[in-house]
């Protein structure tokens, strides 16, 4: 099992949805912000990694979360941006500094109000698939 492209893929997904023009004024970022959120922003989330070698080569899966969080009234907000990272990551496959991605599907999302209901949340899950 390999974790070494676990880096790789994070700054290549970060790359994706950060030049992304349907996401232009969202922010993307890999830790909650500081002081004053934006309204609706993008987290990258946790991942597990499952090993995925066989006697041909070496390779590892990643399932990782991309969170969607926004303050605006309701649920379309979220659902737009949550729909734009869909498509910024199935649009074209993503190069990585190291490995090779040979998938990247999505699972499944998990809309939910947090807290008192003054914020959403959206989960979406995506599985990598990478070969070395």
């Amino acid at each position: 099992m390999s974790y070494h492209a676990a880096a790789a893929l994070q700054a290549a997904v970060y790359q994706r949805l950060a030049g992304w023009p349907g996401l232009a004024g969202v922010q993307v970022v890999d830790a909650l912000p500081a002081g004053n959120r934006p309204a609706t922003f993008v987290l990258l989330g946790p991942e597990v990694v499952l090993d995925r070698s066989d006697k041909t080569g070496s390779g590892a899966e990643h399932r990782f979360d991309i969170s969607v969080i926004s303050t605006q009234a309701g649920f379309l907000a979220a659902k737009e941006v949550a729909g734009t990272v869909f498509l910024a990551l199935d649009a074209a496959p993503l190069t990585l500094g190291t490995g090779v991605l040979v998938a990247l599907e999505f699972q499944r999302a998990t809309a939910r109000r947090l807290g008192e209901g003054a914020a959403r949340r959206i989960d979406l899950t995506f599985r990598a698939r990478i070969d070395f």
